[in-house]
């Protein structure tokens, strides 16, 4: 297509594309105050709580694995719903991908496994976008029904691959509810900055020492698939936010109608979309499998709707999704490091947001909102006093608890693309 039809597409559906609540987009300048108001909240909460997991660098490196299949699982819904695809079918997707990662992974290893997760996502893709773009089925039915498929086919193939008498797959360790073990991915850390940084964190400084820890956590032991995770997300930006490719995909979501008028084949993106949005979920599937060195039954444990979250509370783009699942994976990795004390050090964090939030409130003349806010930081603050530690329970629960925090508070600045979830039919503008 002409560089004139471009602009012409891009004139059509400007005034769809600004922020529906007036707000102003963030600058990196205040995005990066904004982290550093972070780190210096973290740090004096590490001193008055003696908390140190809250900057170790154990529990970031910790966080950036458990935060790299929920953000895939994001990044693959943005794809989707840009084009105005609902994919709630994202976990099977995930699931899916930890199957094919574990059958080709024993056999051909890592790389070969993640390979074929992307391939067996881009399947459960699909379907979904056959289902829902060709035959017009419900979005919301047609990716639950996605996740029960999903659910049963890794089940059957698990037991007639891993777990048939005799198989090869069960002589080498498999059974009906994992894969036989699959080769190490070899990890990189940066040489002597991982070392110096590790030096620095064991001092406990006043934010000299967590940033360090932060750092470390950052580029010691990484997966070379966290840097292909990293590398989609920037490429995710650039094609569907500088290239005429996702200008025409993105229009799809906002109003068909109007691009297929000026000549998009409106199916065809979406079908694009879809499928890109599976094999992203897969991918992030195979990576759960290629860290615990093979697929297990129930492996995903959730993250697939998690990974919606972090694209709704991301605002559909890939720099908030890259957030919000970086929050949600720190909050995952607790789990594994016996996060109680960090848990219960956060109390005292959330308490604070809650009485800046109430000031907040009574000064816009907001009383409501104000008293509540105010009254369940007090409530939070005589919890964290009476107490030393909180349960293994509420530490397992609390990636969920994060999930349903951060989407009502954001609630009212999100802003989907406006015909996100609305069938349409070829021809449906004429």
């Amino acid at each position: 297509m002409s560089t004139t039809f471009t602009a012409a597409l891009a004139d059509r559906l400007s005034g769809k594309n600004k922020d529906s609540k007036g707000g102003r987009k963030l600058s990196y300048p205040v995005v990066l105050l904004i982290i550093a108001g972070a780190l210096l909240l973290l740090s004096v909460l590490r001193m008055i709580t003696d908390a140190n997991d809250l900057t170790s660098s154990g529990q970031y490196s910790s966080a950036l694995a458990a935060a790299v299949p929920i953000g895939l699982a994001g990044l693959g819904g943005l794809w989707a719903e840009r084009a105005g695809v609902v994919n709630i079918g994202l976990e099977g997707m995930m699931m899916l991908g930890t199957f094919c990662a574990g059958w080709i992974g024993w056999q051909h290893g890592p790389w070969a496994a993640a390979l074929a997760g992307v391939i067996g996502g881009a399947v459960g893709g699909l379907v979904h976008a056959v289902a829902t773009v060709t035959f017009g089925v419900d979005q919301i039915i047609s990716g639950v029904a996605m996740n029960i498929l999903a659910l049963g086919v890794t089940q059957y193939f698990a037991k007639l691959l891993f777990g048939a008498e005799g198989s090869a797959a069960q002589q080498a360790g498999g059974n009906d509810k994992q894969s036989p073990v699959m080769a190490d991915m070899p990890n990189f850390s940066i040489p002597g900055l991982s070392d110096w940084l590790g030096t620095v964190e064991k001092h406990h400084w006043f934010l000299v020492s967590d940033l360090a820890g932060i750092v470390r956590g950052l580029v010691t032991d990484v997966s070379w698939l966290t840097i292909v995770a990293v590398l989609l997300f920037a490429g995710t930006f650039y094609v569907l936010w500088r290239s005429a490719f996702g200008l025409r995909l993105r229009s799809c979501g906002e109003s068909p109608v109007a691009a297929e008028s000026l000549g998009v084949n409106v199916y065809t993106y979406k079908y694009a979309a879809v499928v890109v949005s599976g094999a992203l979920a897969g991918l992030g599937g195979a990576f759960l499998a290629i860290g615990t060195h093979m697929y297990s039954d129930g492996q995903t444990a959730g993250r697939g709707y998690i990974g919606l979250a972090t694209m709704i509370s991301g605002n559909w783009r890939p720099g908030g999704v890259a957030m919000s699942a970086g929050l949600f994976g720190f909050m995952d990795s607790l789990q594994l490091r016996s996060g109680g004390p960090t848990v219960h050090a956060l109390l005292l964090l959330l308490a604070v947001l809650l009485v800046g939030f109430a000031a907040w409130r009574l000064k816009a003349g907001k009383m409501r909102a104000a008293v509540i806010a105010g009254a369940i930081g007090a409530l939070l603050v005589v919890w964290y006093v009476t107490t030393d530690t909180v349960p293994l329970e509420l530490v397992v629960a609390t990636p969920y608890v994060a999930t349903l925090l951060v989407l009502s508070v954001s609630s009212q600045r999100l802003r989907m693309p406006k015909a996100n979830g609305k069938p349409y039919r070829k021809g449906q503008g004429k």
